[in-house]
């Protein structure tokens, strides 16, 4: 079957344009066809429809995680998110319990601490703010705060980077993480992740990569809730903050395109995959398709009064692999952005558009500015 294509070069075929503006070349693709092709390094199918979704998400044994684009950074290659099964759904099976909503209940008062601490006044950059309290956030869950904050800061500083930042091996500074993740747990502090996680196999990696998943990810999300929170001031009140979450994440979903490696030989949608394919979907594309939501590019909060369509919003991916931190992510935003449905906030100056590196970001700085 000739898949459809966005416009490319003869020598470098979509290559050029994947490394300048993903996303404009993700959007292009999308007005071809529900299933497009591009020929970066290797080629790709891409995919952004519920059923294409459903199909790449739900069949974990033949679209494989292992040679997808999550091996590219080494801040994702390793722990649960790059294991396949038969592995995989064990693991997971090991590590949910200590991530669901109720096992992290006794975690929101020190996230609530932490995110009313040196909150800022006058001008400030929503991004910059966002990135320090999350960084400090996690540290608070994982470790209850004996991880130096340098050294966290230091490791997880490379992910703010456009690409080739995350992608480049830093060993030394992964060494000295692991060192410190592992002292740490010698002797866990009470109540911490740490402590949770520290019977199992593996725990030091598992808690390096989920560090890393749940760093710029979630500090990106905060930074352009928090945008729209000072453009809708009537958003900001405690009661609707998860409908303001629900929003933020169709708009802006960090996870902007996922990716497997068919094992065999199969067909999604109608369209067939031989073996070794490099098949990717897009939580951006679906997000933003006219036909599953109704003026797609709009701040409408109150969209989802009705509900959501299935495999249609995916913002911490679904199926068997949905991000483990998602429950974490949530309860870290809300916290964060409590404190904020008490202040008179104003949009100063920026350029939310979203752009894309590891996690999809802001193209530009978010200027706001606090009153009391």
């Amino acid at each position: 079957m000739k898949l459809p294509s966005p416009a490319g070069t003869p020598l470098l075929g979509h290559l050029w344009r994947w490394s300048t503006d993903p996303v404009r070349l993700l959007r292009d693709g999308a007005r071809t066809g529900d299933v497009f092709r591009l020929r970066l390094w290797r080629t790709a199918v891409v995919g952004y429809t519920p059923d294409w979704n459903r199909a790449v998400l739900g069949d974990l044994d033949t679209f494989r995680s292992v040679g997808s684009l999550s091996g590219l950074t080494p801040y994702l290659s390793a722990g649960v998110v790059y294991q396949d099964n038969p592995g995989h759904d064990p693991r997971r099976r090991e590590l949910n319990p200590h991530f669901h909503a109720r096992a992290l209940g006794h975690l929101l008062e020190q996230l609530d601490l932490v995110a009313r601490a040196d909150l800022p006044t006058g001008r400030f950059e929503a991004l910059d703010w966002a990135s320090g309290v999350v960084r400090r956030m996690l540290n608070a869950a994982f470790f209850a705060n004996t991880m130096p904050d340098r050294l966290l800061a230091d490791f997880l500083h490379p992910l703010q980077h456009p690409a080739p930042g995350p992608m480049i091996p830093r060993p030394l500074l992964f060494r000295r993480l692991d060192a410190a993740i592992t002292a740490i747990l010698a002797d866990p502090p009470p109540g911490s992740l740490a402590e949770a996680l520290s019977g199992l196999d593996d725990a030091v990696a598992e808690i390096r990569v989920g560090l890393a998943a749940g760093y710029d990810t979630t500090a990106h999300t905060l930074a352009w809730a928090l945008w729209h929170l000072a453009g809708a001031p009537e958003w900001r009140q405690a009661d609707t903050l998860g409908q303001v979450l629900d929003e933020t994440l169709r708009l802006y979903p960090a996870g902007w395109l996922g990716s497997r490696v068919t094992a065999r030989d199969t067909t999604a949608t109608g369209v067939p995959l031989p073996a070794g394919t490099l098949v990717l979907y897009s939580p951006l594309l679906t997000h933003r398709d006219p036909r599953l939501w109704d003026d797609p590019d709009t701040f409408r909060p109150d969209r989802f009064d009705g509900g959501r369509p299935a495999w249609g919003f995916l913002p911490f991916s679904a199926g068997r692999r949905t991000c483990l931190g998602a429950h974490l992510a949530r309860a870290m935003l809300r916290a964060a952005l409590l404190p904020w449905c008490e202040a008179k906030l104003a949009q100063v100056e920026g350029d939310p558009t979203p752009s894309a590196a590891i996690a999809l970001r802001p193209r530009g700085p978010l200027w706001l500015e606090r009153r009391w």
